[in-house]
């Protein structure tokens, strides 16, 4: 495949397809680059976790897709990406926004499977990727707070308080046992890679002092819940000291969980749940 150094220098074609896999607090600046030199109508396909870059997306190019992506790599230094599954390299299900499947979904599909990956088409892809950002509502938590028990009970509320939002709001999302059973066994860790590698997304973005996508995984419980008048206290906390972590250069995986937890007994937003 060519490689250019620039969306400038892309040779577009009628059968271009744009694959977006920057992080979401990267979205905006990767589509302004894309609008001023893009034709209009190209497919562009987000290969991001969140749910908020299809809407960016969808406001500047109609033909837009999603991808829900079960990918568990470590990234800690540039040049260098491993590979954590023993089996496919990753599941990544595309459907269209707001929901449909049509040929790039297909094509895109076709390609993904040809490269090695588990890939299907999802005429609700939105549905499944609701599911991946409960999953991911523990990644704040992962790269910011000591790990134990306390820890663990932190992202059992984070992932519960989103699950309770999206409920109360009747926004689809797929179960979690339709979730386990898609990764099946296509995901199987390596016995051969771990140590000091072994974390979440977010965890690594900390490891390498880069910003995080905190404000576009916890955060999005928060907005979701914000603007509907639901009380999402245990996310507000975990983007918070997420945040702060990432701002301060602070070590990763140094907050105490316990303190976070009596924390939470009020909250601005309401009352949350003691412990």
């Amino acid at each position: 495949m060519p490689a250019v150094g620039a969306v400038a220098d892309v040779v577009w074609t009628d059968d271009t397809v744009v694959l977006l896999a920057v992080k979401s607090h990267q979205t905006l600046a990767a589509l302004e680059d894309l609008v001023a030199h893009a034709p209009p109508a190209t497919p562009v396909v987000c290969v991001q976790n969140g749910l908020a870059n299809e809407p960016e997306v969808l406001r500047r190019f109609p033909r837009t897709y999603a991808v829900c992506v079960m990918l568990p790599c470590t990234h800690l230094e540039p040049g260098l990406v491993v590979e954590k599954s023993a089996a496919a390299p990753g599941v990544l299900d595309v459907g269209r926004v707001p929901h449909g499947t049509d040929g790039v979904t297909a094509a895109v599909s076709a390609d993904l499977r040809r490269a090695g990956f588990e890939s299907e088409e999802r005429a609700e892809v939105v549905a499944w990727k609701r599911r991946k950002l409960l999953m991911n509502l523990g990644n704040g938590v992962d790269a910011a707070v000591v790990p134990g028990d306390d820890a663990e009970e932190l992202v059992r509320r984070a992932q519960a308080e989103g699950e309770t939002l999206f409920d109360a709001l009747g926004l689809p999302c797929v179960s979690a046992e339709e979730d386990r059973l898609r990764r099946g066994d296509h995901l199987r860790r390596r016995d051969d890679v771990g140590g000091d590698g072994d974390g979440g997304s977010t965890w690594q973005s900390l490891t390498r002092g880069t910003a995080s996508e905190i404000d576009y995984l916890a955060g999005e419980i928060v907005l979701l819940g914000r603007l509907n008048g639901v009380p999402t206290p245990v996310n507000a906390a975990v983007q918070a000291l997420t945040r702060q972590l990432a701002v301060s250069g602070g070590r990763p995986r140094s907050v105490d969980a316990a303190a976070v937890l009596d924390a939470l007994v009020t909250d601005d937003e309401g009352p949350a749940t003691s412990r």
